[in-house]
């Protein structure tokens, strides 16, 4: 245990240093969040001009929520389905699959060192620019459930997007089912469009998928209330939810992994 903890911080610490090297990308990354809600921001805007609450929504906590969204995406940005693709469509999996390490512990490592600076030059500025320019004072109901809700949501989208670049041990051309499946994510994460938004039918269909987990959970928590689909959870009891879920994407992801390898290894590699 102490060994894989020695061995993930040094992973973390050479991407964070490798990131350090691009970090002017990330400076550009800044207006992407302010930009797309912005949009938002005109958006509910003009629906507000008609009404004072929207699914129960004022048009503060819909601006908190689009927010929240944008915060949250900086610290649990991933790009572990293109990497997978990458290494088995050009073979240079076979290198990891040689190291005395899983590739997923590793690629989940280099991850953790990547967003700890995306913190430090994505999330902190813009948290200041949405408050400093949209008044918006987002501070969490219960700090402890939040931080640990975010956590979750971090290891979540991972295993995610880890399950998603798995297809390509099956698919010699991967990128359009990547990127359905992302967009799917997003959709049933609440990205896009808060999930209590949605008709019954597919608060239902949603609430029994791990999308929810991503975003809206986080979101929510942050809040200080959950519900969907019917269902009222307190927090400690959403967050246990969540905590199930992450359990079980990993389990998926095990599975997906050891069969795509034993694919990848049997075709000659």
């Amino acid at each position: 245990m102490i060994q894989s903890i020695r061995l993930m911080r040094a992973v973390a610490l050479a991407s964070y240093k490798q990131a350090t090297a691009f970090r002017s990308q990330m400076a550009v990354s800044i207006l992407t969040g302010p930009v797309y809600f912005l949009i938002q921001f005109f958006i509910w805007s003009a629906v507000f001009s008609t009404r004072d609450t929207v699914n129960g929504m004022t048009f503060e906590q819909i601006l908190a929520y689009y927010g929240l969204a944008a915060l949250i995406n900086y610290i649990i940005f991933d790009s572990a389905d293109w990497d997978v693709q990458d290494l088995v469509h050009s073979g240079k999996l076979v290198t990891f699959l040689l190291r005395p390490i899983s590739y997923r512990f590793y690629a989940f490592s280099a991850k953790t060192g990547n967003r700890l600076l995306a913190f430090m030059l994505e999330l902190i500025p813009v948290y200041f620019i949405f408050y400093g320019v949209f008044h918006i004072r987002l501070i969490p109901a219960q700090a402890g459930w939040f931080i640990v809700s975010v956590i979750l949501s971090f290891v979540m989208t991972f295993l995610v997007n880890f399950c998603i670049g798995t297809c390509a041990f099956w698919l010699m051309r991967a990128h359009g089912v990547r990127r359905v499946f992302l967009l799917f994510k997003d959709f049933s994460a609440g990205v896009f469009v808060p999930l209590s938004f949605f008709p019954d039918v597919l608060q239902t269909v949603v609430f029994f998928m791990p999308f929810q987990f991503i975003s809206y959970v986080p979101i929510q928590v942050f809040l200080g209330s959950y519900q969907l689909a019917g269902h009222s959870l307190s927090l400690p009891a959403v967050v246990g939810l969540q905590a199930l879920a992450v359990m079980g994407m990993w389990g998926i992801s095990e599975l997906l992994w050891r069969l795509g390898v034993k694919k990848f290894t049997g075709v000659g590699t």
